[in-house]
């Protein structure tokens, strides 16, 4: 279809100019022509008449004129009908006699011919202005059309060279699928086996707009707190740029250490894990004995199309559209436009280029697919809960109790996830042939270098960060597989240790 659309783009533009090249040659040709045949046919006219008004007042010159002058061709001697052949006598008089009147003639025409002559070079170049200024305007006016048809090409054509390009670079690392594992983690954690050691601090990092949701990451923060683990969610300030967000992190993870001595295991979702890959990229050497590792769940490592569609630069209505996300971000919500920036192709892959993961410390990429399934587009509302923490909570001696009391202060919130997130994953899918959570696709969310998880079944992009009151018991929830991939993480991480050691004896 591109391909197609560039030829006869291609050769629309030659047909048109060789059109106006050709007009303008013609045109120009002929007015040339013209103006020069008037000029001269002018000229010879009133040059005639005026040798023969001279002549006039001499009776030879009138006599010798109307034997030998023709004025219907206006030139010379031509002979006469009473001269003889070879009769040179009367010829050089009436040269003579044309030579004494010439000089003061040609003055007397030229003198008369200023007006004339001016006004036709005047005529001539206003011709040929108002001929260049309608050239001009038809120039104007393909040059509007051409860059019409490069903002529609490109903004059909949209992210299709850049989605996967993490892959398709070769001086990336590679990737190891790690889905096996996790799931067989996941199922002993549904079986009551809890391995997740309390040696280290959690972190869990949430993603762009998550200051305006009460849902981020409740649910699993409070099932960590029951396990008895050092567990806590980031306070920053999610719509700010990657590099503040990664300024903060550095900062947070440096006082949990200090605080509680122990290394910080890192788990962030969407841009939050963005954001910690920012922190340990531009202060790994800082981090390096901090940090344990990094679980970034459905983000967009390597970039999103629907960052990049957005605020693509030279498409339709782009300045329109940036105007509005500005509007919405930094006016509506006080945040910062460069949040949405940083997740472009053209930012991330800038980023990545210049600041490079850490080697030493294991990484797990989270995707998934969402369910673009008639049932989910028709669902367009996903009943979540929040909780209302200014209730006061009495204490009670029993668990049952205190666990009544916390669903007795959680209310529901009716939030468009699953329905939004299915149109989102069915336009990516339409559009580009991609398969996403909605928001961030399959292969921008791998890492380089990391174990890659897949689970099982369609989730789409806020499913991880959410709790809902109707829960399958059959099915996994949130906080089961926020646990299941920082177990997978800490066994990495032993695995990578062990390694060390064994190359070092």
């Amino acid at each position: 279809m591109d391909d197609i659309f560039s030829r006869l783009l291609t050769v629309t533009s030659y047909l048109t100019r060789k059109l106006i090249q050709f007009i303008e040659n013609l045109v120009l040709r002929d007015v040339r022509r013209c103006l020069e045949d008037s000029v001269v046919n002018s000229f010879h006219q009133e040059v005639r008449f005026s040798y023969r008004g001279d002549c006039v007042s001499d009776p030879e010159c009138a006599s010798t004129s109307s034997r030998y002058y023709d004025s219907s061709k206006g030139h010379g001697i031509i002979g006469s009908t009473e001269s003889e052949p070879g009769d040179l006598t009367v010829y050089s008089r009436l040269v003579t006699v044309e030579s004494n009147y010439s000089f003061g003639g040609i003055n007397v025409v030229l003198e008369g011919l200023m007006l004339p002559i001016f006004c036709l070079r005047f005529a001539r170049r206003l011709a040929l202005t108002s001929w260049r200024l309608v050239l001009c305007c038809i120039r104007c006016a393909e040059a509007r059309m051409m860059s019409f048809l490069s903002r529609v090409r490109r903004t059909l054509h949209g992210s299709s060279d850049d989605i996967g390009w993490l892959q398709n670079d070769t001086e990336m690392a590679p990737v190891e699928d790690g889905s096996a594992r996790f799931l067989e983690l996941l199922q002993a954690i549904r079986n009551g086996e809890h391995t997740l050691p309390d040696s280290f601090v959690y972190l869990l990092i949430p993603g762009l707009f998550s200051n305006h949701s009460p849902l981020y990451f409740v649910n699993t923060k409070r099932a960590f707190s029951k396990m008895g683990l050092a567990c806590h969610i980031a306070k920053i300030h999610s719509e700010a740029s990657v590099e503040n967000n990664a300024w903060e992190l550095k900062q947070y993870i440096e006082e949990l250490y200090w605080g509680s001595g122990k290394r910080v295991m890192l788990l962030g979702h969407s841009k939050g894990g963005v954001d910690a890959a920012a922190a340990l990229s531009i202060y790994g050497d800082d981090l390096e004995d901090k940090a344990a590792g990094l679980a970034l769940v459905q983000s967009p490592y390597g970039g999103t199309p629907v960052a990049s569609d957005i605020l693509r630069e030279g498409q339709i209505a782009d300045k329109e559209t940036r105007r509005i996300m500005e509007f919405l971000i930094c006016k509506l919500i006080k945040g910062d436009i460069r949040a949405l920036e940083d997740l472009t192709y053209e930012k991330r892959k800038e980023f990545i280029k210049n600041h490079k993961l850490p080697s030493n410390i294991p990484l797990i990429s989270f995707h998934s697919e969402a369910s673009v399934a008639p049932g989910v587009l028709a669902t367009m509302s996903h009943i979540a809960h929040a909780e209302l923490p200014w209730l006061p909570l009495p204490n009670f001696s029993t668990e049952d109790s205190i666990d009544s009391m916390q669903e007795m202060r959680r209310v529901p919130v009716i939030v468009p996830v699953s329905a939004v997130m299915a149109v989102c994953a069915l336009h990516l899918q339409l559009r580009y042939g991609e398969k996403s959570d909605g928001l961030v696709t399959c292969r921008d969310a791998e890492v380089p270098g990391s174990v890659v998880v897949k689970p099982d079944r369609k989730l789409d992009h806020a499913w991880m960060v959410y709790s809902s009151r109707r829960k399958n018991p059959s099915e996994p929830d949130c906080a089961e597989m926020c646990e299941a991939l920082l177990t997978l993480l800490v066994e990495l991480g032993r695995q990578r240790k062990v390694g060390v050691k064994g190359r070092n004896n």
